[in-house]
């Protein structure tokens, strides 16, 4: 895989998906559908997936593609495939809270390598190099080239005074009971991948998931964080998260700086 092309089009295909986006979050009102698992969808989580999925097809019909919003593409099963949730924190999305990505990535034999996150409410884009470096753009955002950039590393937290990340939808006793193990000196929540991007800024220190996501949700944020020097355990045995596992489903997870000491 080349992958300079592969991340010019992501990047391209995210800042594209995130516009449509936001042409439907401006509106003053906009349809909310609730899928089989009872997760909303929104027309902007299906027009972002058009524009991101088409894109991607055309560029790499030999590539599998696993989208959320395209049911029948879970059933596939790949260790190297793009990855797409073009709408992730459509909870933010609806009670228009700004804490939404789109996230793009591309897994290699279970490892996501290359990916980009983009938070168009926040106007925050992250994604890796095509050597591989994560960086968050600074510029306009122009779609036919890349702006002014500044590579990203994760902390060198203080153990005795971490800055801890957790869901700002998802959050619950178990997770503040995990989180209770650290000595924090400050916590913050947000929403979708953004909890990633933080913890490859160096912004944060330790991001504990213990309830279910899909691998769509992680594999962009993933590959940033990864990019950064960071990392992302299984919770249960903190070995690496891989990617490409039946039912596309994540275990529990923690996404660190890898100086932290984790707690079992």
């Amino acid at each position: 895989m080349d992958f300079s092309p592969l991340v010019s089009l992501m990047r391209k295909l995210a800042l594209e998906a995130g516009d449509k986006i936001m042409e439907v979050y401006a509106a003053p009102d906009f349809d909310v559908r609730s899928k089989s698992d009872e997760s909303p969808v929104t027309e902007a989580d299906l027009a972002a997936d058009a524009i991101i999925s088409s894109g991607l097809r055309a560029a790499y019909p030999g590539v599998t593609l696993i989208t959320e919003e395209q049911a029948d593409s879970h059933d596939l099963r790949a260790s190297t495939f793009l990855i797409v949730d073009p709408l992730d924190g459509t909870k933010e999305f609806v009670q228009r809270r700004g804490d939404f990505t789109v996230n793009i990535a591309y897994v290699e034999h279970g490892i996501p390598v290359r990916g980009v996150v983009y938070a168009p409410a926040k106007r925050r884009l992250f994604y890796t190099r095509a050597d591989g470096q994560s960086v968050e753009e600074t510029g306009d955002f122009l779609k036919d080239r890349a702006g002014a950039s500044r590579e990203i590393r994760v902390s060198e937290p203080d153990n005795e005074a971490l800055i801890v990340v957790a869901s700002k939808s998802h959050r619950d006793a178990a997770t503040d009971a995990y989180i209770g193990k650290y000595a924090a000196r400050d916590m913050t929540s947000a929403g979708s991948s953004l909890k990633f991007c933080l913890v490859a800024t160096g912004e944060a220190d330790l991001y504990p998931r213990l309830g279910r996501t899909m691998e769509w949700d992680t594999a962009a944020g993933d590959a940033v964080l990864r990019g950064a020097g960071g990392k992302v355990v299984r919770f249960d045995d903190h070995k690496p998260l891989t990617y490409g596992k039946p039912g596309w489903d994540n275990p529990f997870f923690i996404a660190l700086a890898p100086a932290v000491t984790l707690k079992s």
